[in-house]
């Protein structure tokens, strides 16, 4: 009895955070919601509130396996022929990501691990997961990614509609979320993401959401026909990653973190501008128009850019396909190329 009430009164604050965020419009409500009323509730009531470990593990499965059904084998060929450049404008814009927050670091009292995952474009839940297994401070890339997700939200959009004010030219529908009808036999299909997922999260960063990521991706691509994920799972799962990130941070940290805030949100106005400049270039050396190159690279939401490219005129499928390829590459590679690195300098240190 002692574990089921603070375990139902942490539901009921993340509940009460996702309802909130969403009646306000905020971004990422589910996710964000939860989060931020759990760690105010228990930073200022001071009770320590409790989420067992399986729901967050959970809500990443479910997460990962949600990204991999965009992949398709459509999705493949529509971005077969901007892959190239696409991925060295990406490969560029990380590198200036880490350099900055390196060199920001040396000046700060923020560690570089810290400050180079608080900083890089990629996911929010997936940075925080990764800087966790390499012993950054988890709290402090929560509060600098969040800083830089309302950044890009608040700026991209705004800018890109501006400048191109072009009428909706029939493009308004998003990419559909593939997949086949969730009750059916085909739900089977997920156990294999689900146990590979389980079984082998150790090898990799962030291995419980990346794993069964790649895993729906392959098996989508190929013939299987891998069952949709309904929208209240969805959410659901990211109620269970915002309530168990939002548990783990400290008003404290948040509070010492915010003093940097602004450092933060200027390296996040200064990628922006880099990844415009990379945008006009794809835009140059592709026959892709200027709104759907610079939506595609933009270090923003998915789910944002996608909506700003159906109002603009832009293409939404490729900026979906090219903003979902960001995505992939820092998640796989980036989180495995640092910890090398990380792990390399600290024993030349040592030595």
């Amino acid at each position: 009895m002692k574990e089921t009430k603070p375990f139902i009164e942490t539901l009921i604050t993340g509940l009460a955070g996702a309802a909130l965020f969403s009646l306000l419009n905020l971004p990422l409500p589910w996710m964000l919601g939860p989060l931020a009323c759990v760690m105010l509730w228990q930073g200022m009531s001071g009770r320590q509130l409790t989420w067992p470990k399986a729901l967050k593990s959970s809500g990443l499965i479910t997460l990962g396996i949600s990204f991999g059904l965009y992949f398709t084998i459509e999705t493949v060929q529509l971005v077969g022929p901007y892959a190239l450049p696409y991925i060295i404008i990406t490969l560029f814009l990380i590198t200036v990501s880490i350099i900055n927050s390196s060199i920001v670091s040396r000046y700060i009292k923020v560690d570089r691990i810290t400050s180079v995952f608080g900083s890089i474009p990629g996911g929010l839940t997936e940075m925080v997961i990764v800087s966790e297994s390499l012993k950054g401070n988890a709290a402090y890339v929560m509060v600098f990614q969040t800083i830089r997700l309302l950044v890009v939200l608040f700026t991209v959009p705004f800018i890109i509609i501006y400048i191109f004010s072009a009428q909706n030219t029939g493009q308004d529908t998003l990419m559909a979320h593939t997949g086949t009808a969730f009750l059916s036999w085909n739900i089977l299909w997920l156990l294999v993401p689900v146990l590979l997922g389980v079984r082998f999260h150790h090898l990799l960063p962030a291995g419980i959401m990346i794993i069964p990521l790649t895993v729906t991706a392959v098996m989508n691509i190929g013939p299987v026909q891998v069952p949709a994920i309904p929208e209240a799972v969805f959410l659901g799962a990211q109620l269970c990653v915002g309530v168990a990130l939002g548990k783990n941070i400290l008003l404290k940290d948040v509070k010492y973190a915010g003093k940097y805030g602004f450092i933060y949100a200027g390296l996040a106005l200064l990628l922006i501008f880099i990844s415009f400049i990379s945008g006009f270039l794809l835009y140059s050396v592709t026959s892709m128009d200027l709104p759907t190159a610079l939506l595609s690279t933009a270090p923003g939401g998915v789910v944002e850019m996608v909506l700003t490219a159906s109002i603009v005129g832009a293409d939404p499928a490729i900026v979906t396909a090219l903003q979902l390829t960001r995505i992939i590459l820092i998640i796989l590679l980036v989180p495995v190329s640092l910890r090398w690195y990380f792990n390399k300098t600290a024993k030349e240190k040592a030595a």
